[in-house]
C-alpha cells in the first residue's frame, strides 16, 4: 500500500499526499479515529470527505481519483497503482474521470517519449511470439510472486509462450511502461496486444475468458507433455526430484518440510522476524490459532538456496502444510481473507491451538495494573511511555509491564484487541484505561490512583 500511495502521488501531482506514522502522532490518530493501519483520510477544501481502512489498492485508487479531480490533458489516465497492484475495474473508472475533465477519449498507444529505435525494438519483442510475457526472472526461475502466478496460469492454459526478463534490460523495462501505458510488471501480450498484469490474467483465467482470447487469436493449445510443469499443483508445492540438487540436500529439505504439519521457512524467528513479509505470515498463523514449526533461512544458506530450487519458489517466507507448498506472504494473506486458509487447514486435519486473542487476554491480566509500552520502566524507548511510567511511580502504583517492541505479533494484536492504535496502553483488571493523554489527565486531576484501586 505504501508503494501504491507513492505511485498515486506521482500520478496526481495537484494533490498533496502526506504520510503519518500513527504511533508517533497519537493526537492525529485519535482525531481521525484510526484503529488500524494502513488508514487513509481524504480531504477536499479543508474537510475530510472520505476514509479507507486496510490494504485495498482498488478502492484507494478510486477514492483518490474522485477527490483529486481533474487529470491534466495528455497525462496518463491510469494511476501507477494499476496492474498487479489493483484490480482491472479501476482502469475504466479513472479513464471516465479523464474524459469528464477533458482528456482525449483515445490515447496514442506509443507516447512520443519512446524513441523510434526503442519503439521498433519493443514492437519486435511484443510480436516475437503469439503469447509474450514480460516478467521478472524467467519461467523456470521467476523473481517475484506475481510473475510466478502468470507463468503458472499460462502453463495451466497449456499454451506456448515467449518471455523476456525485464530485470536484465532497464531500457526495455522503462520503455515498455511508456509503450504500453502500463507501469507495472508482469505484462502479458497476445498477438502484440496488451492483455494486462497479474490480477487481470488471474481474473481472465478463472472466468474462462483467457482461453477464449487465445482461441480467438488463433493460439494453439499444446499437448500437456510439451508444457514443462512447475509441479503437480502449478508450482505451488509437492515438487519431487528437483533438478540440480544433491540427493542428500533433497532428503534434508524433505525432512525439514515435513518436520511439522505446518512449517514456515522465514527470515528470522517467529518472535523476532527479520522482514515484514515473514512477520505478516507469522501474524496470520497466530490469528488462525495454528501451531507451526519454523526454520530461519538466514541461518543456513544451503537450505535457503536449495529450497528455492526444490519448491520452484524464489522468495521467502514459504509456508508448507503437510509437506505441500502453500505460497508466500501475498498468497497466505489472500487465502486468509477469503477463508480458504482455514478450510485448507481443516481439510488436512490441522488442530488449532491458542488464538492470538487468548494470548493478549492473558497478557493484559498478568497484573492488576498492566502497562504496554515501548521499552521497560527503567529504560523507556519513547517519551509517551516515559510519562506514563513516571505518573504511575509518582502515584505509588505497583504495575506490570510488557515491551511491545520485543513482539510485533502482540503489538499488532493488542491494537485490534483494544481498538486503540497507539502505545503506551494502560490496563486495570483487564480493562483499558487509555493512552498517555488520558493517563496524564487523570494524574493531573488526582483521579489516577482512584481509578486504579476501585
Amino acid at each position: 500500500m505504501d508503494q501504491v500511495f507513492s505511485h498515486l502521488s506521482t500520478d496526481f501531482p495537484l494533490a498533496h499526499f502526506i504520510r503519518v506514522e500513527a504511533e508517533e502522532q497519537p493526537e492525529i490518530s485519535e482525531a481521525y479515529s484510526v484503529s488500524a493501519v494502513p488508514y487513509f483520510v481524504l480531504f477536499k477544501d479543508g474537510k475530510a470527505v472520505d476514509t479507507l481502512e486496510g490494504a485495498d489498492p482498488s478502492s484507494l485508487a478510486n477514492k483518490v481519483a474522485k477527490v483529486a479531480g481533474s487529470i491534466s490533458c495528455g497525462e496518463s489516465a491510469a494511476p501507477a497503482s494499476l496492474g498487479m497492484a489493483a484490480g482491472p475495474t479501476i482502469l475504466e473508472t479513472v479513464k471516465e474521470f479523464a474524459k469528464e475533465n477533458g482528456s482525449p477519449q483515445e490515447r496514442t498507444l506509443l507516447p512520443s517519449a519512446v524513441g523510434d529505435r526503442l519503439k521498433k525494438r519493443l514492437e519486435q519483442l511484443v510480436n516475437s511470439h503469439g503469447i509474450m510475457l514480460f516478467m521478472k526472472g524467467s519461467p523456470e526461475s521467476p523473481k517475484c510472486g506475481f510473475s510466478q502466478k502468470v507463468v503458472d496460469i499460462l502453463k495451466k492454459e497449456k499454451v506456448k509462450f515467449g518471455s523476456f526478463d525485464i530485470l536484465t534490460d532497464n531500457e526495455v523495462r522503462e520503455g515498455l511502461k511508456k509503450f504500453s501505458n502500463w507501469p507495472t510488471f508482469p505484462q502479458l501480450y497476445c498477438k502484440g496486444e496488451l492483455l494486462g498484469g497479474c490480477d487481470i490474467a488471474i481474473a481472465m483465467h478463472e472466468n474462462g475468458e483467457l482461453r477464449d482470447v487465445f482461441k480467438g487469436h488463433g493460439i494453439e493449445i499444446s499437448n500437456p507433455s510439451e508444457i514443462k510443469a512447475t509441479g503437480p499443483d502449478g508450482g505451488r508445492g509437492g515438487i519431487t526430484g528437483p533438478s540440480g540438487l544433491t540427493a542428500a540436500l533433497t532428503s534434508r529439505l524433505q525432512d525439514l518440510i515435513n518436520s511439522s504439519e505446518v512449517m514456515l521457512f522465514t527470515k528470522g524467528k517467529p518472535d523476532e522476524p527479520r522482514c515484514g513479509f515473514s512477520r505478516k505470515v507469522v501474524y496470520i498463523l497466530r490469528q488462525e490459532k495454528v501451531k507451526f514449526g519454523s526454520f530461519d533461512i538466514l541461518s543456513d544458506d544451503e537450505v535457503r538456496q536449495g529450497l528455492k530450487v526444490y519448491s520452484n519458489w524464489s522468495s521467502y517466507p514459504q509456508l508448507y502444510i503437510k509437506g505441500e507448498l502453500i505460497g508466500g506472504s501475498d498468497i497466505v494473506l489472500e487465502m486468509q481473507k477469503s477463508g480458504e486458509l482455514k478450510k485448507v487447514l481443516s481439510d488436512k486435519g490441522i488442530l488449532l491451538g491458542e488464538s492470538l486473542e487468548d494470548r493478549v487476554k492473558q497478557l493484559v491480566n498478568l497484573s492488576a495494573v498492566m502497562l504496554f509500552m515501548k521499552g521497560t520502566p527503567d529504560a523507556s524507548r519513547c517519551g509517551f511511555s516515559s510519562k506514563v511510567v513516571n505518573a504511575l511511580k509518582e502515584e505509588g502504583v505497583e504495575f506490570g509491564s510488557f515491551d511491545i517492541l520485543t513482539d510485533e505479533v502482540v503489538r499488532q494484536g493488542l491494537k485490534k484487541y483494544s481498538n486503540w492504535p497507539t502505545f503506551p496502553q494502560l490496563y486495570y483488571k483487564g480493562e483499558l484505561i487509555g493512552g498517555c493523554d488520558i493517563v496524564m489527565e487523570l494524574h493531573n486531576n488526582g483521579e489516577l490512583k482512584v481509578n486504579l484501586s476501585e
